[in-house]
């Protein structure tokens, strides 16, 4: 099976982003843009995806920075113990007051803000997102794999994480090659993918049984 073959095989087992797990229609908005960072923020943790994902559709019941710091501190551990977020809960809770009022303070708490600051320079957007309390290098990979679906100047997003997960099923482990495998508008997905070759058992092996077929 071609490259091509393999990713689109690849796409169809885990071609699921974690924002689309978490109920999240990713678009070049406040809201979404929002919740797409407090779900990176939960996915920082050395905690499973799962209940990361679980806690972040927990949290959309404040969907912007401005409901967020609205929120009381027992709300927000209220919605992370709901998605059963327990080990991180109080400090994740304070964290992400921290975070929205950061937004705000800076951004009007509107994520597009920070990107146009940024002016198409990843590597100072990457550092804008780390002052956000709590999102660390791995979840600024995360908000970015994701985010290329609709900030097109992140694109070709593949972290170390992914590109592992793309040698482990025969695909290219540069990100430039990658992206000539699928449309653009499937980075996100592939990346996502590709991530989950890495912790999610069985699908490398649901892709290598359809590639030997």
């Amino acid at each position: 099976m071609s490259s091509e073959g393999i990713a689109r095989r690849l796409l169809d087992e885990a071609g699921t982003t974690y924002a689309a797990e978490a109920g999240i229609r990713i678009a070049d908005k406040p809201a979404p843009l929002y919740r797409l960072q407090v779900l990176s923020v939960l996915l920082s943790t050395r905690i499973k995806a799962g209940i990361a994902v679980a806690a972040a559709r927990e949290l959309g019941e404040f969907p912007t920075a401005e409901r967020m710091r609205e929120a009381t501190w027992q709300q927000r551990v209220d919605a992370l113990g709901r998605g059963h977020y327990v080990r991180y809960d109080e400090s994740t809770a304070t964290a992400l007051g921290q975070g929205a009022d950061l937004l705000l303070d800076r951004y009007r708490g509107d994520l597009r803000r920070l990107r146009e600051q940024a002016d198409g320079d990843v590597g100072k957007l990457s550092r804008s997102l780390k002052e956000i309390p709590k999102l660390g290098p791995v979840g600024v990979d995360i908000f970015c794999r994701e985010a290329q679906a609709v900030w097109p100047e992140l694109r070709p997003y593949f972290d170390k994480k992914s590109l592992s997960g793309a040698e482990k099923v025969g695909l290219p482990k540069k990100p430039e090659q990658l992206a000539e495998l699928v449309d653009g508008d499937d980075l996100a997905r592939l990346a996502a993918a590709c991530v989950r070759v890495t912790l999610e058992k069985g699908v490398a092996d649901r892709v290598a049984g359809a590639v030997s077929a």
